[in-house]
Formats: C-alpha cells, structure tokens, sequence
C-alpha cells in the first residue's frame, strides 16, 4: 500500500496550523454511555431492529430501487438495521440535496450524495454534520485500519479544524483503470475498415474522426455515423488537456495545476493553451464531427444511442458494459501541437471525500458507523461489488469470485450492470466505500478497459494531487465567489466549442472573469497549494 503516500497527501495539513480553532458541536455520542441496544462487535449491530432513512444519489443508469435490492434486504437481516433509502437522481441531485440542508428537513445521513469539502467544512462545523473522529477509533475498525496504515489518507480526509465528518470512496492506487473515471475510445473495427493506423496525434485524430462521418460503417445505407459522442463536451476535455501540456497534476482539482514555466500554481481557464484546446474541439463541432446533441443529451440516452451503433469515439467507462460494443479500445495518449504528450485525466484514489455523512438528526450514531464500516472490510467489499453468493456470484476454494451466469450471459439480453442491480447498487459510482480489483468486476475492471489503462500508463502525469481543503473562512468565500465563476466559465467554454461565442471574445472573457473576483478565488487556492507543500 507504499503509493498511498506518494498520492494522498491533501491540503488538509491545515489541521496543524489551526491545532486548537473549535469545530462544531460533538454530536458523536461517542464519549456517552454507550447505547444499550447496541452490539459493540459481531452482527447483528442492534439487538432490537431500528429504522435509519437515508438521503441517497442514485445515476440513471441504475433502474432499480435500492430498497428491493438484495444486498441491502440482506444486510438489514444481518444488521438489524432497516435503511429506507429515499433515492434522488444525479441530475438533480445538487439542488435538492442543498435544499433539504438549507430548510433542516433531511434524514439520518446523506448516502452517495457527492458532499465537496467545503460542504463538509460548512456543514460540519455548523454541528449538522456528525464529527467522526471518536466514533471511528470506536465503532470503525477496517475504516481506522486503512487510516493508521496511511497516515495520509487521515489528514487527506480532515478538515483544517481537525475533524473528519465523512466516510469516504477510496481507490486502490494501484487500480489505474479506476482512477481514470472513464476513457476515451474508439472504434477498432470502423479504423480498420477505413485503412487507417491508430491515432497517436490530436490531428490523426480529427482525421480519423472525419473519416467516420464521411462513411457508412454501420453499412445501414444511411449518413448516421457520428464521429464522437458522449453527454456534455466536459468529458472530451479532461481527456485531451494532456495533450496540451495542462492538468499536470491530476483531475482533483480540474482547474489547477502547476505552469512549468514559472513553477507556480496556474487557472487552467484562462491559459493560451486551453483557449488552444477549445479551439480544437470547436474545429470538431463546427465541421459535424460531434454528436450534435451532446449539450442536450442524458446519460440513458446516450447509452441507447451508442447501442445502436453510430459512434466512432466516446468517453465512457466501457462501451462493452453500458451498451454491448465489443469492437471500441482504448485510444492512447495523443501527442498536442506543442509536443506535450501526458495523460493527466487521473485522479486522487481519495475520489469522494463525503461519500456518507451522519446527521445530527441521527438517533444511533454508533449503529450507523458500524453499517458503514463493514463495507470497508474484506467481506464487505466483497459482499457490496459482488452481492450474494450463490445467487449473483460464485466462489472457488482459494477465495476467487465471478458473476453469475445471469449477470455475464444474461438471458434477457441485460447488459452486465442492468443485470447486476437486482442484486447490488455500485452502477453510478460515488458510493461510500474502498474499491479492490480483487471484488470490483464493473466497467473498469473488464478486460478491455484493464488493456486501455494499460496502454496510457507510460503517458500518466507523474503527481497527482488530492482535492484541497480549506479553512471555513476560504471556504466561504470560495462559495460565493467559485459559484459564480465556475458557471461563467462552464457557459463560455459551451459557447466557445459551439461556435455561439467568437474567439474573439477571449480577452473580454478573461477580464469579465476579474471583474468577478478570480485573483481573490485564484489566491485561496495558492494559499491551499502552499500549506500542501510543507
């Protein structure tokens, strides 16, 4: 687990500036007399059963409803805990989620709900938020086991006021297919059928791409090839920005790296480079090589659209897994105009920092950390990816495991995460939890996507930095001024792709983005950077 270290180490040394600034209000109980319906060890958790409701983001991916779901009808007979899980879609998941924060109607805990830092900062030292920090040393012992083995994952997951208010997703560094939270990919055999060589160059690319549109390789006698596709322009982005020397430091914190020039921090937006990189991919949007829907398009559709067969290029997790596409690999890191050739869409193996919170609404604060550790532990890893032996997964005498017939050769036709729903809720990702290759058999983990990451490792940027964290007082006014401004720019870039804003508008862009605060927003992440490195 030595990589931990070289990748974990968050901003959030802050804790040792701020030793002795107050927190929140301990809610934990975890200083109290422990409760008598409590099971301290062992299952189930409680003696006499109780009733936890949960706040929990669910992908449109997923059809089911968790709570017919059979691990977690499994667990509540292990546990004696019954989770009503009130399920709200990532689409809209930020603005109820803030909602019900705001008026004070929200439930036990907030399960798979995306909570950022500052929300844990904010929240937490307002005393809704659960500290933890007792509670873990405990009520958590796989969770404390994986934080005194990595001393940096702790402080990666600490506020500066010393508290931690969440259980993360965590994972494994050496998973690298995983970290990379999606590839970009093509279509080997529409490449083969053109006569072209794999693209190794942004423009070998926009020939390839071209060449897709201009030929019927679905052969259905109709001019419906499309030669990238995906939902939003964001994705294509975060993979090409290698390609320009930017996001040198990994994916955390997207906007943020480091300029080589002067080897200081530097705001990816506004940089000659990245007005470069959109440059580029409008040239692909202006001239039709892109899905004319993607600004417009969700995630269902786009997976129904891709089944059909009409993309030469995505950025998904597997065109296998989400629609049955056996012929895409994975393209490899494409060298830029200026030479750059990195790969840098990458992550933190801290991939969710509040994945699960408790709330002060909780009334078994214990019960709850002990049904959330369990999924950091060998069997529950296992038991959360896999399901339930015998029925979605089998298991050989030296410990290996592997889907069911029904999950890998569905006899209704699902693909693998359709099928797997009925029996677990990993499909959509952000859940609370640490990800093994060992248990994790989704998207990533197939063959495809293990021989993709394979074939970038060599271009992979050489740090990757954590999300930062930041003081109350930053975190405010990262709030009230990022909001803003990450709005601003996510429109322009829209509008500079599309070609509804001219180029030409670039210096009125960046100087609107001044006027609205960026030095100060910009300062705060340099104050961030500098804490990191000592």
């Amino acid at each position: 687990m030595k990589k931990w270290t070289a990748a974990l180490v968050s901003s959030a040394v802050t804790v040792s500036l701020v030793t002795g600034c107050g927190g929140g209000e301990d809610k934990s109980g975890a200083g109290k007399a422990a409760d008598s319906n409590l099971n301290e060890t062992g299952f189930p958790i409680v003696k006499e059963p109780i009733k936890l409701t949960f706040f929990t983001g669910k992908a449109a991916t997923t059809a089911n409803n968790w709570n017919e779901t059979e691990i977690w009808k499994e667990y509540a007979k292990m546990t004696n805990i019954n989770v009503d899980f009130q399920l709200v879609p990532f689409d809209n998941l930020t603005e109820k989620r803030n909602l019900a924060l705001a008026s004070g109607d929200y439930p036990d805990a907030f399960h798979t709900t995306k909570l950022t830092a500052q929300d844990l900062v904010k929240y937490g030292t307002q005393g809704t938020f659960v500290k933890l920090n007792d509670l873990i040393d405990k009520y958590a012992p796989n969770f404390k086991k994986i934080l005194d083995e990595n001393p940096e994952i702790r402080k990666g997951i600490t506020m500066p006021d010393g508290s931690i208010y969440a259980f993360p997703l965590l994972y494994d560094p050496d998973f690298t297919s995983v970290l990379m939270r999606g590839k970009l990919w093509y279509n080997k055999e529409w490449l083969d059928a053109l006569g072209m060589k794999e693209p190794t160059t942004l423009d070998e690319f926009y020939e390839y791409l071209k060449a897709v549109k201009n030929t019927d390789l679905n052969k259905n006698g109709k001019a419906d090839e499309i030669g990238y596709g995906g939902v939003g322009l964001s994705d294509m982005l975060a993979k090409l920005k290698g390609s320009y020397g930017l996001m040198n430091r990994g994916s955390s914190n997207g906007n943020f790296d480091i300029d080589p020039k002067t080897n200081e921090i530097r705001f990816i937006p506004t940089d000659d480079r990245y007005k470069e990189l959109l440059q580029y991919v409008n040239k692909l949007y202006t001239e039709g090589l892109i899905d004319k829907e993607i600004t417009t398009i969700k995630s269902n559709q786009f997976y129904a659209k891709g089944a059909g067969n009409v993309y030469g290029s995505m950025v998904t997790t597997s065109p296998f897994t989400l629609m049955k596409l056996q012929s895409f690999v994975g393209v490899p890191v494409l060298n830029g105009p200026h030479g750059d050739g990195i790969y840098s869409g990458i992550y933190s193996p801290i991939t969710q920092i509040g994945a699960f919170v408790i709330t002060d609404k909780n009334k078994n604060p214990e019960a709850t950390v002990r049904w959330m550790d369990y999924f950091y532990s060998e069997e529950g890893n296992k038991m959360f990816f896999m399901g339930i032996k015998d029925k979605s997964y089998t298991e050989t005498a030296d410990g290996k495991v592997q889907y069911t017939d029904e999950i890998t050769k569905n006899p209704q036709g699902l693909t693998l995460e359709q099928a797997v729903v009925k029996y677990v809720t990993w499909p959509g990702g952000s859940y609370p939890g640490i990800v093994r290759q060992k248990f994790f058999q989704g998207a990533e983990a197939q063959p495809e996507s293990m021989e993709a990451a394979k074939k970038i490792e060599a271009g992979l940027v050489k740090e990757v930095w954590p999300p930062f964290s930041f003081t109350d007082a930053e975190s405010e006014k990262l709030i009230s001024l990022g909001n803003d401004i990450t709005t601003y720019i996510t429109e322009m870039e829209t509008k500079f792709m599309t070609g509804s804003a001219p180029f030409s508008e670039w210096d009125k862009y960046v100087s609107t983005l001044k006027k609205m605060g960026l030095d100060e927003y910009v300062n705060i992440y340099k104050a961030s950077y500098e804490r990191y490195k000592k």
